[in-house]
């Protein structure tokens, strides 16, 4: 087991759902025909997500989940980094494992022999860039703690967790394993919040973590810091939080990103995109800038800015990944 002092192997490993994001283009009736919670994201069982995926009009098919994505955008911007999560032994787990490899992540979790297949997200964008997403999540939730190559988590700088992975109770156990060996690594544990509705689920499973000290890095935007506070003013709420958590950093869509590093507080605005084309994974991205500048040791409202031009990349493409030259476009905008 690693120590405090311990060089580290990684700059960023994460815990996430492993599935294949399914992306296609819709007008604004397809999303009333087919009952979909538009702007959401919605939880399917395997025959739902067959039902959706026939009723789609022509789609492609991408490496997708919150944590996997966020480790794409920090791989693109030079870091070392290593996933965990579950695929089955079929196609698209195959896929899924090719794409992370071939962004340069290491990612060597043992596929999962038989039911539930892979996990896969489908997307409908309609005409204004809004994405509205439908999760099965598959063998993602069965993801044990056994799994876990504990070498690996204390190897790393910190470890960044998925809230959407809180939900199944096998995953769950997982993490709050990786957070103990995390912890006694003296390494960084970072989680996203995902959505509202996770916090709905498990809040007092992540007010219980923020009270007791388990999470050093917390990401959330507007509407998930309203839900885990309770309070709708963002002020009040951003400043409850901060003061238990030692980085906090909130998204605020058009209006830019807030965040506080142990009594420093920086805001900035959101960058320009001349077109938004689709707002699948702009949180991810946010995070994987943020992440990137921290891991480096850069200042507060720098890896604020990271997390804006990252987020601007990605929402003016399809898909959840960077397509531009990263390294280049920090240089450039920076």
């Amino acid at each position: 087991m690693a120590d405090t002092n311990s060089e580290t192997r990684y700059d960023v490993i994460a815990i996430g759902n492993a599935v294949v994001d399914v992306i296609a283009s819709c007008e604004e009736g397809l999303i009333e025909e087919l009952q979909l919670n538009r702007g959401g994201m919605t939880l399917i069982d395997e025959a739902r997500a067959d039902e959706l995926y026939d009723a789609m009009p022509p789609a492609r098919e991408v490496s997708g989940g919150s944590a996997a994505n966020t480790l794409a955008g920090i791989s693109t911007l030079g870091l070392q980094c290593a996933f965990i999560g579950q695929v089955a032994d079929d196609q698209l787990g195959k896929v899924f494992r090719h794409d992370m490899r071939a962004t340069g992540i290491d990612f060597d979790t043992p596929a999962r022999e038989g039911e539930p297949a892979t996990g896969r997200v489908l997307i409908f964008v309609t005409p204004d860039g809004e994405r509205t997403m439908n999760t099965f999540l598959g063998a993602g939730q069965f993801l044990p703690a056994a799994a876990l190559d504990e070498d690996l988590i204390a190897s790393a700088a910190i470890l960044y967790l998925e809230g959407y992975l809180w939900d199944p109770e096998e995953p769950r156990r997982a993490m709050r394993r990786a957070i103990e060996v995390a912890r006694a690594a003296g390494r960084k544990v970072a989680f996203t919040a995902s959505e509202s509705f996770v916090i709905d689920r498990h809040g007092d499973d992540f007010r219980a973590m923020i009270d007791d000290g388990l999470i050093d890095i917390l990401f959330v935007n507007e509407s998930e810091l309203a839900t885990l506070t309770g309070e709708d003013d963002f002020d009040a709420g951003f400043a409850a939080v901060a003061a238990k958590v030692p980085v906090l950093v909130a998204t605020r869509s058009a209006d830019g990103a807030v965040a506080s590093a142990h009594g420093e507080k920086a805001v900035v605005a959101a960058d320009p995109v001349e077109k938004v084309i689709d707002t699948t994974g702009a949180g991810d991205q946010f995070a994987a800038g943020f992440l990137a500048g921290y891991a480096r040791g850069e200042a507060l409202e720098r890896c604020l800015r990271r997390g804006a031009i990252a987020a601007a990349e990605v929402i003016s493409h399809y898909g959840p990944r960077p397509e531009a030259d990263m390294q280049s476009l920090m240089e450039a905008k920076l």
